[in-house]
């Protein structure tokens, strides 16, 4: 059950979701939102019950030291309010862990919390692990099951077929309620999986940038994207197999990307870079 924190009418509020588990490779979902959280100054509206959707031998408590005191954190998942956000309108944000047990109520709750705030989009954000290279720009495919989403920002439907995550569930069951909705996913090189993985984590905020039509403040997401794959780069050349595999990969992605180096795509990158030079001349 949600208890949620009474609040002031929303001003036409989307909302945007990444949980931890299956769908977050190198956390690089969850930590995109966590990154919208302190961008836009979030505050928590509710909390799920953890006692209803998790396994707490899957995903233990955890006990910490708080000001000399002993502090129990169980695992759940948060709602959180953005308002004035740059996108004009009011931002739900949904930073979770996917449940163990009772998907359906569990999704279920979150989209009667959505509707009943008037939420007229959701997003959610998903990371796998994929062949590409730590090198070249991290791929953020997009699609939707909705056709006037998919004519605006000329996206495709998903033709995947498979096990499914928390994030697959929700998208499929918002869209049986007539919810539009937009599935954004990283890839994120399976050699340097682990996390914390801020490349594609700057990836996904890009994206997002993109399709909400706004300047997202990326704070130290830039430079930890350039240690990152400093890192990576140090790791591949003290191991020549690795180095040779990131040489492979690499050109098979310049060899697929090599028409994209002009035109649209330039476009693109440019408009993306007014957007911030003018955001940050605003500020």
């Amino acid at each position: 059950m949600i208890d949620v924190r009474q609040v002031d009418d929303l001003d036409d509020p989307i909302v945007i979701a990444a949980f931890e588990g299956w769908n977050d490779a190198g956390e690089s979902a969850t930590h995109a939102v966590e990154h919208l959280v302190q961008a836009w100054d979030a505050e928590v509206i509710a909390v799920m019950d953890p006692e209803d959707y998790y396994d707490f031998q899957v995903n233990r408590p955890r006990v910490s030291i708080v000001s000399g005191q002993r502090q129990m954190t169980w695992p759940t998942t948060r709602v959180l309010l953005a308002r004035d956000t740059p996108l004009g309108r009011d931002v739900i944000l949904l930073l979770g862990i996917e449940p163990s047990i009772r998907w359906r109520s569990y999704v279920n709750e979150i989209l009667t919390l959505a509707t009943d705030h008037g939420a007229t989009l959701l997003v959610t954000l998903g990371a796998l692990l994929a062949d590409v290279p730590h090198s070249r720009p991290i791929p953020v495919s997009v699609t939707s099951e909705d056709s006037d989403l998919r004519e605006m920002h000329d996206v495709e439907r998903s033709n995947y077929e498979g096990p499914s995550g928390i994030v697959g569930v929700l998208m499929d069951q918002a869209h049986q309620q007539d919810l539009p909705g937009l599935s954004v996913w990283a890839a994120v090189p399976h050699y340097a999986g682990g996390p914390p993985s801020p490349k594609a984590t700057l990836a996904l905020v890009g994206r997002l940038e993109e399709l909400l039509g706004c300047v997202i403040d990326d704070g130290d997401l830039t430079e930890e994207a350039r240690a990152w794959e400093r890192g990576v780069d140090e790791l591949a050349a003290s191991d020549d197999e690795v180095k040779e595999y990131v040489e492979a990969l690499e050109e098979a992605q310049d060899t697929v990307d090599l028409p994209e180096a002009s035109g649209d795509a330039i476009a693109r990158e440019f408009e993306k870079y007014l957007r911030r030079r003018g955001g940050h001349e605003a500020g």
